[in-house]
């Protein structure tokens, strides 16, 4: 099982350095949705199963969707369509895939070794009540502080969004000929 853990948090660390140094918005997409199942093996490595499954249906599921939504809803030009199909290359699969691969034969071993008799395990398995209870209970101000911290975010998310003027981010905009530059010195 300690194998298993340490292929998984490789394969999450990973995922999310290729999510943070892509470009294309669907690249990094591809890339978190392998973050996320990989952190949720991990959370099954650790005899989470309850916050393994929260994490596939909430993060890998329900946010991911939300990005699509959001990316769908963006105004694309026929250029924008055209460049898309040519970044849609299989080449471009290879790393998204390797991985997932990688995650489903660590899943597929974690579900073979399970089956088999072995000795008790130091951790114990947490249910969802147990969750609940501790999340509402001793740790409640924390949920309050997070909840307060999301709303905050999507406030700011709402007043960046509504500018008038297009914002580029500056990786994104094109260099300036060193003609130029030293003309302007």
């Amino acid at each position: 099982m300690e194998i298993a853990f340490y292929i998984a948090a490789a394969v999450a660390v990973l995922a999310t350095i290729m999510v943070i140094t892509r470009y294309n918005m669907i690249h990094a997409l591809l890339y978190l949705v392998v973050s996320f199942l990989a952190v949720a093996v991990v959370f099954l490595t650790m005899g989470a199963p309850f916050m393994a499954a929260l994490e596939v249906i909430v993060y890998a599921g329900a946010i991911v969707v939300l990005i699509i939504f959001v990316i769908m809803m963006l105004s694309l030009t026929r250029e924008d369509v055209e460049q898309e199909k040519a970044w849609l290359q299989p080449k471009l699969w290879v790393g998204p895939a390797l991985l997932s691969f990688v995650l489903l034969a660590e899943l597929v071993y974690l579900l073979v070794i399970a089956e088999m008799p072995a000795a008790p395990a130091a951790a114990s398995y947490v249910d969802a009540k147990a969750v609940g209870l501790t999340l509402y209970g001793p740790y409640i101000l924390g949920v309050q502080l997070a909840g307060i911290l999301l709303m905050a975010g999507i406030v700011g998310a709402y007043h960046l969004g509504r500018q008038k003027k297009k914002v580029i981010h500056r990786f994104l905009q094109e260099k300036e000929p060193q003609k130029e530059r030293s003309a302007a010195i």
